[in-house]
Order: C-alpha cells, then sequence, then structure tokens
C-alpha cells in the first residue's frame, strides 16, 4: 500500500515541479524567439538581394511582396502581412552586420525591435538595445523611452566635449525629467508636499524615469546634527554607481538657496551615513525652471556630486523637446 506524503512534503514536491516547468517553458520561449527574430532578419537580407535583382527595383519589389505574402500566409497563417515582410526588409537594412550590430539579442522580443529600428541616430540605437535588455523593459516601457527621447535627455546634461560612453553617470541624470504620470497640476499650483506624495504614489514608473540600478530608501530622512535636524525629500540608493542619491523637490525656479541646502545634505549624509564602500553622495534637485546663468556661476559648475534637472508633469510634442534639448545643448556649449 502506498502511504500519502507529509503535507508539507507534498507542497515542497509540488512547487519544485512547477518550478521546473516554468523555468523549461521561459527558456524554450527565448529561444523561440532567438530563432524567429533571426528568421525575421534573414527573410529580410533575402527579399533585399531578390530585390537587387530586379530589372525595375521599385515595381519589381512591390509586386514581389504581395506575391510573397500571400504565399507565406497561405502556408504559414498570420503573421506574414504586406506591412511585416516591409518591417523584414528594414530590420535587415538596419543592422546588415546582424549579430556583429547587437541587432539579433535572444533578450528582446520582435516587437521591441520593431520599435527601436525606427530610432535613426545610431547610438541612441545601441543605447536601446542594451538598456531593453538589461533593465527588461517590456513594450511599452520602451516605446516611452523612445518616445520620450531617454538617451538624447541623458546627452543633455553633458558637454558633448566630456562625454565618454564608459560614463556611468550617463544612466543616471537626464534634463529635462518627463512625469507626465503622475497626473499633477503645473507649477505654481502644485505643491512640493503634493508632488512628493504623488511620486511615491507611483514610485514604480518615477524608478523607471531615474533610469538603471535605483532603488527606493526613504522619504523624508531625517538627519541630525548635535543642534539641528534636516529632512531629505527623497533618498534612493544606486547600485550601479553604488552611491546614494538624494532627490530635492523644488515646483518653482531653482534658487542660490536651494544649491547651498543641497550641498549642505550632501555633505552631511556623507558624515553621517554614507558606509565605507558607498562612493560619494550624488544630490539632484528636481525644480520646475532654473536660470543656467546663476546654475554656470554657483557651486554646481564642475560639482560631480550636484546637479540640478527641470522637471515637466505633461508630456511635451516631440518638437517641443527636441527644442528644449537643443536649447540646452547650446547653453552647455556656450
Amino acid at each position: 500500500m502506498s502511504q500519502n506524503l507529509p503535507i508539507e512534503q507534498s507542497d515542497d514536491f509540488f512547487a519544485d515541479i512547477r518550478e521546473i516547468l516554468r523555468n523549461a517553458r521561459h527558456h524554450a520561449a527565448k529561444a523561440v524567439n532567438s530563432a524567429m527574430v533571426d528568421a525575421y532578419w534573414q527573410i529580410g537580407k533575402r527579399i533585399v538581394e531578390e530585390e537587387q535583382g530586379g530589372r525595375e527595383k521599385a515595381q519589381y519589389g512591390s509586386e514581389l511582396l504581395k506575391h510573397l505574402s500571400k504565399a507565406l500566409t497561405e502556408d504559414f497563417g498570420r503573421g506574414f502581412s504586406l506591412a511585416n515582410l516591409k518591417n523584414f526588409r528594414q530590420f535587415f537594412l538596419t543592422y546588415p552586420d546582424g549579430r556583429k550590430s547587437y541587432a539579433l539579442r535572444s533578450e528582446l522580443s520582435w516587437t521591441n525591435h520593431r520599435l527601436i529600428m525606427r530610432v535613426e541616430d545610431e547610438k541612441a540605437r545601441e543605447y536601446y538595445l542594451t538598456e531593453t535588455a538589461e533593465q527588461n523593459w517590456s513594450s511599452r516601457e520602451l516605446e516611452r523611452q523612445i518616445a520620450t527621447q531617454t538617451y538624447q535627455r541623458l546627452l543633455s546634461t553633458q558637454r558633448q566635449s566630456e562625454y565618454r560612453e564608459s560614463d556611468k553617470k550617463l544612466t543616471l541624470l537626464k534634463d529635462p525629467y518627463i512625469l507626465e504620470f503622475l497626473d499633477v497640476a503645473e507649477p505654481p499650483d502644485l505643491h512640493e508636499e503634493e508632488f512628493e506624495t504623488a511620486l511615491i504614489n507611483d514610485l514604480q514608473k518615477f524608478l523607471l524615469e531615474l533610469g538603471g540600478g535605483f532603488s527606493f530608501v526613504a522619504r523624508q530622512m531625517r538627519i541630525s546634527t548635535e543642534t539641528s535636524h534636516f529632512y531629505l525629500d527623497l533618498v534612493f540608493y544606486n547600485y550601479l554607481l553604488k552611491c546614494f542619491v538624494i532627490v530635492d523637490l523644488k515646483t518653482r525656479k531653482l534658487t542660490h538657496q536651494d544649491i547651498g541646502q543641497m550641498d549642505m545634505y550632501v555633505r552631511m549624509f556623507d558624515d553621517l551615513k554614507r558606509g565605507e564602500d558607498d562612493n560619494p553622495t550624488i544630490g539632484i534637485i528636481l525644480c520646475a525652471d532654473k536660470d543656467e546663468t546663476m546654475v554656470q556661476y554657483s557651486v554646481l559648475k564642475g560639482n560631480e556630486q550636484l546637479f540640478a534637472s527641470k522637471y515637466s508633469a505633461v508630456l511635451p510634442t516631440e518638437e517641443e523637446l527636441k527644442a528644449e534639448l537643443e536649447r540646452e545643448r547650446r547653453l552647455l556649449e556656450s
């Protein structure tokens, strides 16, 4: 006669089997995805080769894809519309070197590749390929990063002559920060307490906007001297930079007093909270507006630990964002 397993042992046994199957299905799905992305690149390559052999390229190519779409749909079902075949062709044209150009990464879905290949700037494409794989961005998250020009906003914080691909702060600092997901009023109607609460209530999206490696530590953290108490709006830790990051919220234009206050906060935090293995603390003042002339002649100038960035509580149009980034670039280069 068989004996029943103890309930605890039975639960552990079933959980182990379920985990084995989940892992197997996950790896199988990744393998299928990688194989299909590779197949789409090869189809795109073959289409281009065939089109280039046609005597009248444009007309021949159009008719070729129509006939190919019909034939593949009859043989393999959905997924081979004329629009998709054009995407396969564009995929190859965007990455003619295939894996050598980091295009065919197994971590990325075909939907992600389709979004990234429409980015014109090659360095921006490489950034989105890498970050999507490392940060595990969903297609919706990736689409937002591209739409809000995250790569260009990261570059806007640095002079082009000082920009280094290996600089880890590239994954940290943006200007401006886009916070349209908060659904809050624009300054001057927005109060700092409301701003802080909104960020905490939508912390997951705020962490995504901050960038890679951030984890939340505290809200209104108290740091004290022998005679005084001070409260830091938001404190994070970035495990990529191995340092604490203090965020001070200002729903108005940046002032000299704000900069001096953040300088004091960072120095105090390093003295009182920073661990032996931590890098120096970074302070970010998130403000509604700032005067670049004041920034130029304040302690922010040349300080590698203090930064001031504007935020937008609404999603700007592509034209508005490009104009803002161009203005920041001119100011940095002047």
